[in-house]
């Protein structure tokens, strides 16, 4: 738990100034001017970190960047309009017609649509892999895989991969790792596992408010030697190399923010910050209550899905690897649509949104709401039911929380 003290004293002292205003300011402003004509060269060919146009980055979103790059151990980030938007600039930087990527283990509905759908209309070619598969994942890699996709922790499947094993196998076989850590936050540290990039919605657990639309790739330094950057597979982006260690930031902005546009708005970026320096404290309280709360569940009878139960079939890596827990989901199967709707709509304390790492808690049926319009085997390989109910725990006391819910699952006993 150390650090947790650590973040605490951190975050709120890197995001607040010591002279002038304490919170940071916010900078609206879509366009910049130069001070000269030999100042605007210097900004365009990246020799000066003054702003060039808000859609490359503005004054509060790097201030948002410097925070997230320190607090994840990286050399810098790059924060976007949403977490989608994240995903995609990490995808479309490095990635050409042609490239084959490897995705591990059940995703958010909306990485998946882009994995499985969107990409591929551009010549990527997606390939899926059980977290447990490992010969697969090695197979894939030795074929040529570019590019290594997973969450820490599957949502809505709470699959738990064994991310320092797999980012072996990607330092092995010269694939960019990415790894969304959107539900773990200071509890996870992809960079220590052989992370190239880190991925975040800010939207979720970072902000907690539900106030910001946000998101963010964390990058890593450029290696001066034997970087797999340098490897042919990724002769693309080796013009863009020259630029020294900050080189992945340069991909990412150059190779896709640059034209896609999915970029962060400064009064997002502002509140995001707000949200960043109680996030040592959030998550702290996050994750005990979900323990407790699935413990008491448990023991109610009620039919619930979380890595810390010993029936789950990670539950020794969640042990191994996750001693701070692994964020605030958990699921309850209800075994139908009908009986699913009937339990959400008696708790008094959930709000039914598709959001989650909320301040309050939340609950949602995911089969008639994000992942509607799958086929049956999509939802079947990303783990989702016909009866599953997504609960993402809030700060709400855990003994009111699980007693609301034991009280809702009462009431479709009958049914």
């Amino acid at each position: 738990m150390k650090h947790y003290e650590y973040f605490s004293t951190l975050l709120p002292q890197i995001v607040g100034e010591k002279e002038g205003p304490v919170a940071p300011e916010i900078v609206p402003s879509a366009a910049f001017a130069y001070a000269s004509a030999q100042e605007a060269e210097a900004i365009f060919a990246g020799e000066t970190s003054k702003p060039l146009y808000a859609r490359m980055g503005n004054p509060t979103g790097m201030k948002l960047e410097k925070v997230l790059a320190k607090m994840e151990g990286g050399f810098g980030a790059v924060v976007t309009s949403s977490g989608m938007g994240a995903i995609s600039m990490a995808m479309t930087a490095f990635c050409d017609r042609g490239d084959r990527v490897l995705c591990i283990g059940g995703f958010f509905g909306g990485t998946y649509a882009l994995m499985n759908e969107t990409l591929p209309r551009f010549g990527i070619q997606p390939h899926f892999c059980d977290v447990d598969d490992l010969s697969g994942i090695e197979n894939f890699l030795r074929e040529g895989i570019k590019v290594v996709l997973l969450e820490s922790v599957g949502n809505p499947s709470l699959k738990l991969p064994d991310i320092r094993r797999i980012g072996l196998l990607c330092d092995e076989y010269g694939a960019l790792f990415i790894v969304d850590n959107t539900l773990t936050p200071l509890i996870v540290a992809p960079f220590r596992m052989g992370a190239d990039l880190v991925v975040y919605s800010t939207t979720k657990i970072i902000s907690g408010h539900s106030a910001a639309l946000g998101g963010a790739v964390v990058y890593r330094g450029l290696k001066e030697e034997k970087d797999k950057l340098l490897e042919r597979k990724f002769s693309a982006v080796h013009p863009l190399l020259q630029k020294g260690k900050g080189a992945l930031g340069a991909i990412l902005k150059k190779r896709s923010m640059r034209d896609f546009g999915m970029s962060a708005n400064a009064f997002a970026s502002f509140l995001t910050l707000l949200g960043i320096e109680t996030l040592p404290m959030r998550t702290r309280r996050v994750n005990e209550s979900v323990k407790k709360v699935v413990d008491i569940l448990h023991d109610s009878g009620v039919d619930v899905r979380h890595p810390s139960l010993h029936a789950h079939e990670h539950h020794l890596r969640y042990e191994a690897l996750f001693e701070d827990g692994c964020g605030p989901l958990f699921t309850i199967e209800c075994r139908s649509k009908e009986r699913a709707f009937a339990f959400l709509n008696a708790s008094k304390l959930l709000t039914q949104s598709a959001q989650v790492g909320d301040n309050r808690t939340l609950g949602l049926h995911m089969a008639s709401t994000i992942y509607r319009d799958f086929e049956a085997l999509d939802r079947k390989l990303l783990g989702v039911t016909d009866g599953m109910v997504r609960i993402s725990v809030g700060l709400e006391s855990p003994m009111a929380l699980a007693e609301d819910l034991i009280g809702a699952w009462k009431t479709i006993m009958h049914l």
